[in-house]
């Protein structure tokens, strides 16, 4: 596997946590649950944003990673 098919792997797996974590937030009666659900949300939101920028900059950079 090609490090632009890692990170594009990972990519993908950050969106299915930060799903995940909104369903989480949206069921529990908890607000302490749900204040972490919506922190450990904004966290990932930004871990998304850098790897959406690392796909970006592998396909520009390293045209042979972008599959």
């Amino acid at each position: 596997m090609t490090v632009g098919a890692q990170v594009k792997s990972c990519y993908a797996s950050i969106k299915g946590i930060e799903a995940s974590l909104r369903i989480l937030r949206s069921q529990t009666n908890d607000l302490e649950a749900h204040d972490a659900y919506l922190e450990t949300e904004h966290i990932i939101q930004e871990i998304k944003k850098d790897l959406e920028e690392q796909v970006l900059l592998l396909a520009r950079q390293e045209p042979q990673y972008n599959q």
